[in-house]
């Protein structure tokens, strides 16, 4: 009869017989295979005895003949405890046949139990010493306890083995694993097994493919002689046999993998621990320069700030206007570069956290005072104190051009009126009336009175000097002691003369009545010749007094001024050639009359000739005050034009850029093609922005001809270049975040195994809700409570207690809002598996052979020479009981990867 080896379904009880069915073989073949070659037996005799012998010596015993030494049942109960370490049922020590048969059954009970079923198989023929049947049940125990849990690469038993061997034997020459027969018949794979693991032993080189009984017998006897394994083929059979058999192979292979499988749990443990290791060298490195960078950041900042906030005044508009150029040196050249810095630190910053996350390590916490949020607080404060500084610097720029506008009209008319008091005080205080005669009496009268008249047409001008001196006081003027002084002393001689105006006008009264006359004509020049004379005085300091304008609007209003100035020179003149009739009589009179004139007027010291050349300065003056009115309005249509250049750029930059922000935020939650496709997008569109800079230079070339011709205010355009330069920084730091949002959602995937499609539904329902909430604030992707767990349910996700846990995982802060990161980061964890301490731990622990302490002899020669040093470097002396010289502690190292830490 034909005999069946079937497996059933593995059960719950039993996790260790799954995948069983995967790899079996029917019976019915083998032991056709048996029928055809008779070698076989012999072969598999030898094998399976030599492998129950291998686990029977551990009991004290063996077999000699295998269909004889298990008919009692016996030893087969003891080789199955032996290999599967449980205990069987007491057997029964009695020599008759049912005694026998129920030990037997007793015995494939047991295999029974462990999921195998055994059809068309009995304890009789076994009792009856069957080889056939024996062979069987013998290759059935070494399925099930010596092959089926080998597993590589989510393989398993016979194509696990398969794979095992033909990695392990794949760099050797002349070898070619494809099966367990043909493979092995040179007697090459078996001395490679041998060579992978234990290279000392093996001289693998000297081997040669054409003498295969050498080659086979030096590995079995290897095997025997390091290995512990016994030598259960005979190396002339296997040549000698067309086809070895391949049970009796496997066997013999799978003695090897158990004897190799711990250097292979090292060898696994080995990369796991060089993974994690690897993992927290490039994030301290990430760490260290997130550090230096920021470091160096705050520090330009702290060396920036005080320079901004001097106010310290300087004297001449020369040194401001330094100031000012200094100033635009720093936005141009020394402000830019830094944008940059901070930008790409924020990016380092968000990138390390990231990989820290997808690495299951804790987050990254900077030094104290190097947050972003310190970064972002100490770059407000950089900012509002140079809006501070500009706003200062043009306050003190229009504060000297007004001071020295202010001086140098002091100057002019304190120059104008110590002209006129020079002699004024000795005239005052002369005594010439005591011995003249009574017309020169009435002349020295008259001439007083006009004096008087002359001295109150002053008054405004004495006051006017006082106000610009205060003026020039309160604006804080350099040379403020100077001007004070002189002020002081026109208005102590402008009193002075007051007074002894008064004296002399007493004097001269006391006197009057002895005086009768004087001459009318002479007095009415002098009435008439003085307020005209004070008139073209006065209308010459206007025509030459300083103006400054700052628009066109100003300018006209002085050109209109001026010529309404120009209207009233006609009857100006009229006046001026009536005064001058007034001396003609004089002279027609004194001619008539033959009178002999003392040549000067008694009552004024305006001459007709001082009259005339005081009217040709005038009219010298009007055409100059009108090419000066006309440079000036030349120079305002200019600065307009310059207004109207710069107000057409900003009306076009400044919607481009507002425009260019709502691009970037309706990209950041489209969804087109893979992530690749839209990092390869926004890449090319933050070209597109970067290759628009060319627009931003010439905007601020054209505001600094605008400052330069001292522009205060446009009328032409809302936009300044301080909120377009803003805007432009936002929009280059806002593509640049967007980017990376996009390279961290690329690491998040790849590190986590999400697809493509996963990744594609998890941004769908997470921008759904987005809009949404965009529909009702200014709000930009994050999730409100509510609007997450109506994205969970839209996921499959359903039950308040489930959205509590959630809510706890994706905003441990209570802040009430959920952001797409923190999102990617919780499906990733709901559907992947990341490293832990533990696993760490139990890695260490494989190096370690089982102590709970490893040394560093120990690391170096299981990892690599950087990794190995690395290890060594950091972990602690090991404080236990059982330890010794020089051991170390790599459990509170693992642990240390993963929690709070000084690495």
């Amino acid at each position: 009869a034909l005999m069946v080896l079937q497996f059933d379904p593995p059960r719950p009880s039993d996790a260790s017989s799954s995948g069983q069915q995967s790899y079996m073989e029917p019976e019915s073949d083998w032991d056709r295979d048996l029928l055809l070659d008779p070698a076989w037996e012999k072969q598999q005799r030898k094998t399976f005895t030599a492998w129950c012998n291998s686990h029977l010596r551990k009991a004290g015993t063996q077999i000699e003949n295998i269909e004889e030494d298990f008919r009692d049942g016996l030893k087969l109960m003891l080789l199955l405890e032996v290999i599967s370490g449980e205990r069987l049922p007491k057997p029964e020590r009695g020599k008759m046949r049912v005694h026998k048969i129920n030990n037997v059954n007793k015995a494939l009970d047991f295999i029974a139990s462990k999921g195998v079923k055994l059809v068309s198989i009995g304890a009789e023929e076994i009792v009856d010493g069957n080889v056939k049947m024996t062979l069987g049940m013998i290759w059935t125990i070494i399925l099930r306890f010596a092959i089926q849990d080998i597993s590589v690469e989510e393989t398993s038993a016979k194509e696990g083995l398969l794979l095992w061997c033909q990695r392990k034997t794949a760099p050797y020459k002349n070898v070619n694993v494809q099966n367990f027969h043909i493979s092995w018949k040179d007697g090459l794979a078996f001395n490679a097994l041998i060579h992978r693991h234990r290279p000392e032993l093996i001289d693998y080189d000297k081997l040669r493919k054409d003498d295969p009984v050498t080659n086979l017998n030096n590995a079995f006897e290897v095997a025997e002689k390091y290995l512990d394994i016994p030598k259960m083929l005979d190396a002339e059979d296997i040549v000698g046999t067309l086809r070895p058999d391949e049970k009796a192979i496997m066997t013999y292979v799978s003695c090897f993998y158990h004897a190799f499988s711990g250097a292979q749990k090292a060898e696994t443990a080995a990369n796991r621990i060089c993974k994690v290791l690897a993992v927290n060298q490039e994030n301290e490195h990430l760490m260290e320069d997130y550090e230096k960078l920021a470091s160096d950041l705050l520090e330009w900042i702290r060396r920036t700030i005080p320079w901004l906030e001097n106010r310290a005044p300087e004297k001449t508009m020369a040194e401001m206007q330094q100031k000012l150029e200094d100033f635009r040196d720093y936005r141009r050249v020394h402000k830019p570069p830094k944008v940059q810095e901070k930008c790409q630190l924020e990016i380092n910053f968000n990138t390390l956290q990231t990989k820290l996350r997808l690495s299951n390590r804790p987050a990254f916490m900077p030094s104290e005072g190097r947050m972003v949020s310190d970064i972002n607080g100490a770059w407000h404060t950089l900012e509002g104190a140079e809006k501070g500084y500009e706003e200062w610097l043009l306050y003190e720029i229009r504060r000297l051009e007004r001071l020295d506008h202010l001086a140098e009209k002091f100057r002019q008319k304190a120059a104008i009126h110590e002209s006129w008091t020079d002699g004024k005080e000795a005239m005052l205080t002369q005594k010439d009336y005591e011995t003249a005669s009574l017309s020169e009496i009435k002349a020295l009268l008259k001439k007083h009175e006009a004096f008087e008249s002359d001295l109150a047409a002053h008054q405004d001008r004495v006051e006017q000097i006082a106000a610009i001196a205060q003026e020039l006081n309160e604006l804080d003027y350099y040379d403020s002691p100077s001007v004070n002084a002189r002020c002081q002393k026109i208005c102590e001689q402008w009193d002075s003369l007051g007074s002894l105006t008064q004296n002399r006008r007493e004097s001269l009264e006391r006197t009057e009545k002895q005086l009768e006359s004087i001459d009318e004509l002479y007095l009415e020049y002098a009435k008439r010749a003085a307020p005209f004379n004070n008139w073209m005085e006065g209308a010459m300091e206007d025509l030459q007094d300083m103006f400054i304008v700052h628009n066109i609007e100003e300018i006209q209003g002085l050109i209109t001024a001026h010529e309404q100035f120009k209207a009233t020179l006609p009857e100006a003149n009229k006046e001026r050639e009536a005064i001058q009739a007034i001396q003609a009589e004089v002279q027609k009179i004194a001619q008539y009359n033959g009178i002999k004139l003392a040549g000067t007027n008694p009552y004024t010291t305006i001459t007709p000739s001082s009259i005339d050349s005081k009217w040709d300065k005038v009219q010298q003056l009007v055409p100059q005050r009108d090419q000066a009115l006309q440079e000036e309005l030349g120079r305002q249509q200019s600065n307009d034009h310059l207004r109207r250049q710069f107000a057409n750029q900003a009306n076009v930059v400044g919607p481009w850029i507002q425009n260019k922000m709502e691009e970037i935020g309706r990209i950041s939650i489209e969804m087109n093609g893979t992530l690749e496709d839209q990092l390869t997008h926004l890449r090319q569109y933050e070209q597109s922005i970067i290759d628009y800079k060319p627009n931003i230079d010439q905007l601020e070339g054209n505001h600094q001809l605008i400052q330069e011709a001292l522009i205060f205010d446009n009328k032409y355009t809302a936009y300044t270049m301080e909120h377009l330069r803003v805007g432009w920084e936002q929009l280059l730091t806002t593509i640049a975040r967007t980017i990376n949002e996009i390279e961290n959602q690329i690491l998040t995937r790849d590190a986590k195994g999400i697809s493509q499609e996963q990744l594609h539904e998890y941004r769908a329902s997470f921008n759904h809700f987005d809009k949404v909430s965009r529909a009702l604030a200014a709000r930009y992707g994050a999730l409100m409570a509510e609007e997450f767990k109506a994205c969970l349910i839209s996921l499959g996700y359903d039950g308040d207690a489930e959205f509590a846990r959630i809510m706890g995982i994706v905003d441990p802060n209570n802040s009430g809002a959920v952001t797409f990161q923190a999102f990617i980061d919780f499906m990733s964890r709901e559907t992947t598996d990341t490293d832990t301490a533990d696993q760490v731990i139990a890695s260490f622990k494989i190096l370690a052979g089982d102590k709970n302490y490893i040394t560093a002899e120990e690391l170096r020669r299981e990892l690599p020479p950087d990794q190995a040093e690395y290890c060594i470097s950091r972990m602690a002396p090991y404080a236990g009981p059982d330890g010794v010289p020089g051991a170390l502690d790599y459990m509170s190292f693992s642990t240390a990867l993963y929690g709070e830490s000084d690495l």
